[in-house]
């Protein structure tokens, strides 16, 4: 199924480097997320990070599962 390879995203956190795992169609849908907010997919990584109580993959995941049922 097209999207689903799992690709690893460094990211820059709080002053440090972290890696990220996605799968493809969640990377695509961020960045389209992030160009609609105007923001960099950084700094949407960010603001979810700062909201988020269990790991950051699940976090952003739910993110867009979130943004998506809300359009």
């Amino acid at each position: 199924m097209a999207g689903t390879e799992i690709r690893k995203h460094s990211v820059r956190l709080a002053g440090h480097r972290t890696s990220v795992s996605l799968e493809d169609a969640f990377w695509a849908e961020l960045k389209r997320l992030a160009a609609l907010d105007g923001c960099s997919l950084n700094e949407l990584i960010t603001e979810v990070d700062s909201m988020r109580s269990g790991n950051l993959s699940g976090a952003l995941r739910v993110y867009v599962l979130e943004r998506l049922k809300a359009s």
